[in-house]
């Protein structure tokens, strides 16, 4: 699968009125003028170049899932928490949670952490097994919800708790722990809207977790149990899928690498991938992500010319992705365009991305081709 096949003189508005699929495993339908179809019939990226504005609306959020999207009925939905490390287990309804307790609401980015696989793949020279992703597994929304510790407070947490599990109800009980300092942050929420609607089916109804700054894979969808624990909770989303292998990421206890928690710096330039382009002045734009930190610069170059800073256009906080921009007048040919953006702890993309068996975490400066004519 290539990243990206269309052609990038279409205009953003142009996918109005396109034919729609279904997909056997999702609720909404899916236009292939505004996804990318991974193969997997689950999985589904939002093209670069319809990444207008700051928010992914809700019909052209990625959508990755290990199971197909239940079908839920709130009326006879409750979500547990229990473990352990709680002391007096609740049971809420769906109603308990839209007036029992107060909300929030958090803009964040949650992007999967095998987004560029396929490239990561390419510049390896290997087929890496997984989700194979473009660029487009990455989305911002505005997310409504409680606070997870607002309804630890119900649930009499124990002082010696140590890890908080939510687990979904989808077929395969998707589930993912986080350490409890993490889970009683101001911005990790259990999600109850999305970009000011109930949250879609495909993407959690009824209820969500978003854990700012890390993996999509923590911000577990339909969740109908949260387990707490005094003891360090071990599933395949932390020991066999979701880490590290390779070089460098030994096997330790039950986890064949190193668990992946927080990401690292990204940027996506929102062209097609190649891109063609017609031999006229232009405002090349894009994205950059620094997972729990904030992104404090991005850079350009085109071919092996010096590098240049775009200008910043977007928020500049943690968890959040910046937009960026620049002017170009580019000649007729063939071009590389190569962004690097950097955090404020001062880490930048590297040029090179060490291996790992199954292509996570690619945030190495990508040689993007340009065709001009």
């Amino acid at each position: 699968m290539s990243p990206q096949s269309s052609s990038a003189t279409t205009r953003p508005g142009r996918e109005r009125g396109a034919p729609t699929v279904a997909a056997p495993g999702l609720v909404k339908p899916i236009s292939a003028d505004v996804m990318e179809d991974t193969g997997t019939g689950l999985d589904f990226g939002t093209r670069a170049d319809r990444m207008a504005g700051h928010l992914t609306p809700n019909d052209r959020f990625f959508v990755r899932s290990h199971s197909p999207t239940p079908r839920i009925d709130t009326d006879r939905w409750s979500l547990r928490i229990e473990g352990d490390a709680v002391r007096a287990p609740v049971t809420l309804t769906y109603d308990d949670l839209w007036h029992a307790f107060p909300h929030v609401s958090v803009t964040r980015t949650i992007e999967c952490a095998g987004n560029r696989r396929v490239l990561f793949g390419q510049q390896h020279g290997q087929r890496i097994a997984g989700t194979p992703w473009g660029r487009g597994a990455v989305g911002t929304a505005e997310w409504t919800g409680v606070r997870l510790r607002d309804l630890f407070e119900a649930a009499q947490i124990a002082p010696d708790a140590r890890e908080v599990m939510p687990e979904g109800l989808d077929a395969c009980r998707a589930r993912r722990p986080l350490p409890l300092t993490k889970a009683l942050a101001d911005d990790t929420v259990l999600a109850l809207a999305m970009n000011g609607e109930p949250l879609p089916p495909d993407h959690g109804h009824p209820a969500r977790v978003v854990v700012s700054g890390w993996l999509g894979a923590a911000s577990i969808k339909w969740v109908g149990r949260i387990e707490v624990s005094r003891e360090p909770l071990n599933v395949p989303w932390n020991t066999e899928d979701y880490v590290l292998i390779g070089p460098g990421h030994p096997a330790a206890g039950p986890a064949l690498g190193t668990p992946i928690h927080a990401l690292p710096v990204t940027s996506l330039v929102e062209l097609d991938w190649p891109a063609r382009l017609t031999a006229r002045h232009r405002i090349i734009r894009g994205r950059a992500f620094a997972g729990e930190h904030r992104v404090t610069e991005v850079a350009y170059r085109i071919d092996h010319g010096p590098w240049h800073r775009a200008d910043l256009t977007g928020p500049r906080e943690p968890g959040i992705w910046t937009r960026w921009q620049f002017p170009w007048h580019p000649a007729p040919g063939e071009h590389t365009l190569s962004v690097r953006a950097t955090d404020d702890r001062g880490n930048t993309q590297p040029d090179h991305v060490p291996w790992n068996h199954l292509g996570y975490l690619n945030n190495q400066v990508l040689a993007h081709p340009v065709s001009v004519r």
